[in-house]
């Protein structure tokens, strides 16, 4: 038994039957190396992106992380004289190696957009996410900056929830950005939790 499959769409040199509409192909009407991506890009959304010292700091921390196997492992498989040992700093460079690689695509893919009831934001290149925020389920905002991210002058903008499982944040804003952010979202939070 074998299945068919009917194309109802016009040919690309046919005309539509009279009251048809042509088929339309989200991706064909994409710019030349752009291809839309559905749910995680919704129409009509302008983008924010983070500021890219942020590349500089989670790089920055993911070196300090790995040095201290890495010494330790090439110090003790040179003193021990165990070959096995070397699987230590080369699994660390490994890891370095692949977090150079992808930690600047992760911090381009981070954006938010503010709309008029709610703030989107979106992470990840692999594992893409965007979470939907309503200001009127917004609790509080807070403004959080550990002093590697004081030194490179970008801060992190957490957002409170009614829900902790919808709690979301933003990373590597610039210190005046985080602050007006906090401040708008703050003020629409109250807003419509005010009813107006």
């Amino acid at each position: 038994m074998t299945d068919h499959a009917f194309d109802l769409a016009p040919a690309p040199d046919q005309d539509p039957a009279p009251g048809q509409t042509p088929a339309t192909d989200p991706a064909a009407q994409a710019p030349t190396g752009q291809v839309p991506s559905g749910p995680f890009d919704p129409p009509g959304v302008r983008w924010q992106g983070v500021s890219s010292r942020l590349i500089t700091a989670r790089l920055l921390s993911v070196g300090i992380f790995l040095l201290v196997p890495f010494v330790l492992g090439a110090v003790f498989a040179l003193v021990f004289s165990l070959v096995w040992l070397w699987i230590v700093p080369a699994v660390a460079l490994v890891i370095g190696i692949w977090c150079v690689a992808v930690v600047p695509r992760q911090v381009r893919a981070i954006g938010y957009a503010e709309r008029d009831d709610d703030l989107l934001i979106r992470k990840g290149v692999m594992f893409r996410s965007l979470v939907v925020v309503p200001y009127g389920r917004m609790q509080y905002v807070d403004v959080q900056a550990g002093p590697l991210a004081r030194r490179f002058r970008i801060a992190q903008v957490q957002l409170h929830t009614a829900s902790p499982a919808t709690d979301a944040s933003i990373d590597g804003l610039e210190p005046a950005e985080a602050e007006r952010l906090r401040d708008r979202l703050a003020s629409r939070g109250e807003a419509r939790l005010a009813g107006l």
